[in-house]
Formats: structure tokens, C-alpha cells, sequence
């Protein structure tokens, strides 16, 4: 076994480390948001307005379908936001990285490019 399975919490400089990740993320992801939300509210942002009446009808289904999945993307952006300031709280609690099924330290790497998760590589495949 090597070191990093023996672990069972991170150290304060590897939470430090993995805050700065995820307050980056969370910056980047309500950044994306906002540009989202404002595409909701600014729909002839593409400079649609003077198209001729005759298409019209076509381009308010093309709008409507356009707006649902705007906002279907702003509610994941939502949900990522609100899972990555979780993380934050377990950092706060020093629980980060500690996987929910199985109570073994969730691999660095796996933390570095999914930090809001809570499972394992193992727990998440048996899923």
C-alpha cells in the first residue's frame, strides 16, 4: 500500500490547495451563468429583430427551443455552483476527499479533476 492509501484525511496544505481549485471553478462557472442568464433576457441579441414576417413563426419555435435549452444549461450551472460550494463547506469541516460510500480517501487525481465529488473511483463504478 502506498502512503496515500493509508491516509485518511488530507492535510491542511492539500485543502488549501484543493480550495483555491474549486473557488476558481465556482468564479468560472458563475461567470458562465451570468452570460447564460443574460442571453435569457436579451434574446435578439442576435440581431433578429427586423427579420421579415413571413419568418416569424418559425423563428419564435427556434427561440423557444433556444430559451428552454439556455436555461436547462443554467439550471446544470446552477446545480455545479452549488455542489462545488458543498465542497467548500467539507473542506471547512475537513471531510473533503473522504468518499460517502466506502469512508476511504478519494483519490488526489480523481479530486483534481472532479472536485465537487464525493465517491470513489471503486463507489462509482458499483453504482
Amino acid at each position: 500500500m502506498n502512503a496515500e492509501q493509508e491516509k485518511t484525511r488530507y492535510n491542511e496544505t492539500e485543502l488549501l490547495e484543493f480550495k483555491t481549485l474549486i473557488q476558481g471553478k465556482i468564479k468560472s462557472a458563475r461567470e458562465e451563468l451570468l452570460d447564460l442568464t443574460s442571453s435569457i433576457s436579451n434574446p435578439n441579441a442576435n440581431g433578429t429583430d427586423d427579420t421579415a414576417s413571413s419568418h416569424n413563426t418559425l423563428e419564435d419555435g427556434s427561440a423557444t427551443l433556444e430559451k428552454e435549452s439556455i436555461n436547462q444549461l443554467a439550471s446544470r450551472q446552477k446545480k455545479f455552483i452549488d455542489q462545488l460550494e458543498a465542497a467548500l463547506v467539507r473542506i471547512e469541516n475537513r471531510t473533503y476527499g473522504i468518499c460517502r460510500e466506502t469512508g476511504k480517501l478519494i483519490q488526489r487525481e480523481r479530486l483534481l479533476a472532479v472536485p465537487h465529488t464525493t465517491l470513489s473511483m471503486a463507489a462509482k463504478l458499483k453504482q
